[in-house]
């Protein structure tokens, strides 16, 4: 026989930063103990998962936990296992939910445990993609390593004190890839990033600030091959990885190699039981589904982006934080009959790697308008670039911006002022943003 299931009111499926940030929000709005589960297959209380690829891999003085617990990533309290207890949230580590049925709001994890809940938060995030997913020869070996979650951080550092001060290449030029190349550069690893695109973080940069980023990375000793794909893996007798095959024939020697594809929405459960769009779980405004009572955070969720008027996925922590904090206040909004506004946000990227940052508010469509000194050898490391569609300003990015600047190009991503000479706004760079 079946064992009795356990039962809340509110049941957060996942453990990442989504998670961390609707606890947060819960404990604010008020929730009674016993009400609310955190159901999470990793082993630990959410954590600020953009740590992993930074702080984590730092060669002095590295992040640990508990130091990067939610919500300290936003300048918030640290929530300890301890807090959970305190405010009577129940923390269901290491445990995998199978099977969500919809219709009994009944969740059954790999151990055959069922959990039951009256509203359901989804806040599973995104996997990894492998190179295993796609047969590549090789793919297997010892020491081709991912990040996305604390046991794959570990498994990085420990490859990284193994194969100290050895031959990396990194598969990959977007976040990951630009992120991990830098840390194990700092690490005094031999770096060589391979990708398929013409220039790195192709989603977003565009050539002129691509320019900058692979001068600066070149600049520090970090090799760059572009326009071809890793093709196989040679291992030695113990299966640890010794080289990179490349597509175009040539064979790079490697200690580690650290692979950043990109990720996939975690949204197998709920196939055929929620509407989809975009690759993610359809909401409204609220972060709730097609289904009552069932709301969808997070990397998982396509919701309607007011400023743009369509509906979009957004994978960034960002977003992450706020659709969590969006989501719990309708809950509550709903059980008191109270108002909340619709979600309204901004999208927002940032990175930081060695001693450069950059932020990016709003949309990377129209026509790119390069500003400031983009040349990687400069002292400064100071530009940027908007964006202009149909006579306005969509999106602004920004290298080495101080906090006040970082606001203001982010006034004008939201705001959206008219341009009536493009050429005069390349000229006026910066000072067009901090005016406004």
């Amino acid at each position: 026989m079946a064992a009795e299931a356990k039962h809340f009111k509110y049941v957060i499926l996942g453990g990442g930063v989504a998670a961390g940030y609707a606890a947060r929000e819960f404990g604010k709005q008020g929730v009674n103990p016993g009400d609310l589960a955190i159901i999470s297959k990793e082993p630990v209380a959410p954590y600020e998962r953009p740590a992993l690829s930074k702080g984590y891999l730092f060669p002095q003085n590295a992040a640990r936990l508990p130091g990067f617990h939610t919500c300290v990533g936003s300048g918030g309290e640290r929530l300890l296992p301890e807090w959970y207890s305190e405010k009577g949230i129940e923390l269901i580590l290491s445990t995998e939910i199978v099977k969500a049925d919809l219709a009994s709001k009944t969740l059954t994890s790999a151990a055959g445990a069922n959990f039951t809940y009256e509203t359901l938060l989804i806040a599973t995030g995104s996997s990894v993609i492998k190179l295993t997913d796609f047969g590549v020869q090789g793919a297997e070996s010892n020491n081709i390593l991912y990040l996305r979650d604390i046991a794959d951080a570990d498994k990085l550092v420990a490859a990284m004190q193994a194969k100290k001060d050895g031959k990396a290449v990194i598969v990959g030029g977007g976040y990951i890839g630009l992120e991990l190349s830098a840390a194990l550069k700092m690490n005094n690893f031999d770096v060589t990033m391979v990708y398929p695109e013409p220039w790195c973080m192709p989603r977003l940069f565009t050539s002129g600030i691509a320019h900058f980023y692979e001068g600066y990375y070149s600049n520090k000793g970090i090799k760059i091959v572009k326009g071809t794909v890793a093709a196989g893996f040679e291992a030695d007798a113990n299966g640890d990885v010794t080289a990179v095959k490349l597509k175009d024939g040539r064979v790079l020697e490697a200690d580690i190699v650290v692979v950043g594809v990109g990720g996939r929405p975690l949204t197998a459960l709920f196939k055929g039981k929620l509407a989809e769009e975009k690759g993610g779980l359809k909401t409204d405004a609220f972060f709730e589904t097609s289904v009552p009572g069932v709301y969808a955070i997070g990397d998982v969720a396509t919701f309607p982006l007011k400023l743009y008027n369509e509906q979009r996925r957004v994978e960034h922590v960002d977003h992450a934080r706020k659709s969590a904090e969006q989501a719990v206040r309708a809950i509550k909004a709903k059980e008191s009959g109270e108002p909340v506004p619709e979600y309204d946000y901004l999208p927002y990227f940032y990175s930081r790697s060695f001693d450069i940052a950059w932020q990016f508010y709003g949309d990377n469509v129209g026509d790119d308008v390069l500003f400031g000194d983009n040349d990687p050898a400069s002292a400064n490391h100071k530009f940027g670039s908007y964006w202009v569609k149909d006579g306005k300003v969509v999106g602004v990015f920004l290298e080495g911006g101080s906090a006040e600047e970082n606001q203001a190009i982010a006034r004008v991503a939201r705001t959206q002022p008219p341009v009536a000479n493009v050429e005069a706004l390349k000229t006026e760079g910066l000072e067009f943003a901090t005016k406004a």
